[in-house]
């Protein structure tokens, strides 16, 4: 589903949804102003199309013991298909990382990890090193966040 194709009805349901995925189909529907049969269809088209990927539970890292957020930057040696599938295996079996996203430019790979502290950081690096093909590994520290938003803008 294109962007274009939201109407006002599916963009308020996004919007109400990204605040509180928990909301019962009732009290949706009278935030947007749809009867609940519409409002039920509609929200069946986002998820049967893809447009609601899932609905998951945010929990506050600090409240968990994981604090800090250690942002990673990777460099393979070779960037051939297998590697790059064996490297991304091998960092999806790391419970402490949070996202990985394949990179144009100098590193291959940018990491977020959640770390306890600086020595929890050493226990995950020293892991990421020994990965195969990993050429070189650069981590910065972040000092507070400014801005983490999980609702993603819709028109």
């Amino acid at each position: 589903m294109h962007i274009n194709r939201f109407d006002r009805a599916d963009r308020a349901i996004l919007h109400e949804l990204q605040l509180d995925g928990r909301l019962r189909n009732v009290e949706l529907a009278r935030k947007v102003n749809l009867s609940e049969s519409a409002c039920l269809r509609r929200v069946r088209r986002l998820e049967q199309t893809g447009v609601i990927d899932r609905y998951v539970t945010l929990v506050n890292q600090t409240a968990v013991g994981h604090p800090e957020n250690v942002f990673v930057e990777i460099t393979l040696d070779q960037q051939q298909s297998q590697n790059l599938a064996k490297f991304e295996t091998n960092v999806r079996a790391v419970p402490e990382v949070m996202d990985c996203y394949l990179m144009a430019g100098d590193a291959d790979y940018l990491l977020r990890i959640v770390v306890a502290n600086k020595a929890d950081y050493e226990r995950i690096h020293n892991h990421l090193t020994g990965l195969p093909s990993v050429l070189r590994v650069r981590s910065s520290f972040t000092l507070r966040t400014v801005v983490n938003r999980t609702e993603v803008p819709i028109g």
